[in-house]
Formats: C-alpha cells, sequence, structure tokens
C-alpha cells in the first residue's frame, strides 16, 4: 500500500527540515501523534511505501516502511520512554531539552505510530489530489499512489 504523509515545517524545533532530514538518512523513524486512532492507526504496514511532500508543496521523496510500533493508552511515562528510546531517530537536530519539552506536547495523546524508513530517495516532484481525504488531512492511505497523483505540478 501507498501512503502519503504531508510534514509541517519547523514542527519540533524553530529549525527543523524534516524531509530534509529524512533525505539525508538522520531522520529514521516518522511519528505520529494522536488522540484518536486515525490513519495510519492499523492501516501501515512492513513494505509500505510512504511518499513525502511538505505543506503546501508537492511530493519530492519516497521511503520503504521496515517496522512499525503502535502505542495506545499513553501515559506520561511511555510518551517519555519513546522520545528516550526513539526521540534522536524522529528529530535528530533537537536538543535535550527541546527534545523534554516536546514530550511535554505529546502528553495529552493516547496514542503513537512508529514508522521506520528504508530506501529513501528523491522522486521527481508531483502534486496530489486530497479529494475524499479532508483537507487538513496529514496521512493519506491511498492505496496506489497513482490515484491521488496530479498529471503535472505547477
Amino acid at each position: 500500500m501507498d501512503h502519503v504523509a504531508i510534514l509541517r515545517k519547523a514542527k519540533i524545533t524553530k529549525g527543523d527540515n524534516l524531509l530534509g532530514d529524512i533525505l539525508a538518512g538522520t531522520k529514521t523513524i516518522e511519528s505520529r501523534w494522536y488522540v484518536n486512532k486515525i490513519s495510519p492507526w492499523n492501516k501501515i504496514k512492513i513494505n509500505d511505501f510512504v511518499y513525502f511532500k511538505e505543506s503546501g508543496s508537492p511530493v519530492t521523496a519516497v521511503a520503504r516502511v521496515s517496522k512499525v510500533i503502535q502505542y495506545e493508552n499513553l501515559d506520561k511515562d511511555t510518551v517519555n520512554r519513546i522520545i528516550k528510546d526513539y526521540g534522536k531517530q524522529i528529530a535528530p537536530n533537537a536538543s535535550e531539552s527541546e527534545l523534554q519539552s516536546w514530550a511535554a506536547k505529546e502528553i495529552n495523546k493516547r496514542y503513537c505510530i512508529l514508522i521506520f524508513l528504508t530506501g529513501v530517495k528523491n522522486v521527481p516532484a508531483f502534486g496530489i489530489t486530497k479529494k475524499g481525504y479532508g483537507i487538513s488531512s496529514a496521512w493519506l492511505c491511498v492505496g496506489n499512489i497513482e490515484k491521488v497523483r496530479l498529471a503535472s505540478h505547477d
């Protein structure tokens, strides 16, 4: 199955370049934190492909999923353990204090998905349509990327 992950700029620290870090191989885990079970919960599997785009920009990268870990019923200790164990793979440029600050912001979340990435590569830029997925969706489980790929990108 193919997925589209939409990344915000400056998610954890002001100078974040999440897509750049994924392409550089320093960000090896994409994490998603939720209050409710939403995509890609129970929909992403090993060997799926994740296409990446920054908000307002075209898709420019793809990676294969090598591992998925899902956590539910999060509490403060679990959030802190996830960030302690995986924080540098999720946010490679974050300092210890920035990771702790980030952990404090995720305390109200009940679910976390860690998506381990491998085989990351650039792809020729292309736009997508989010029609039918909801305008604010930050993760699309699309089946086949061709279903959402636009013919050309301006």
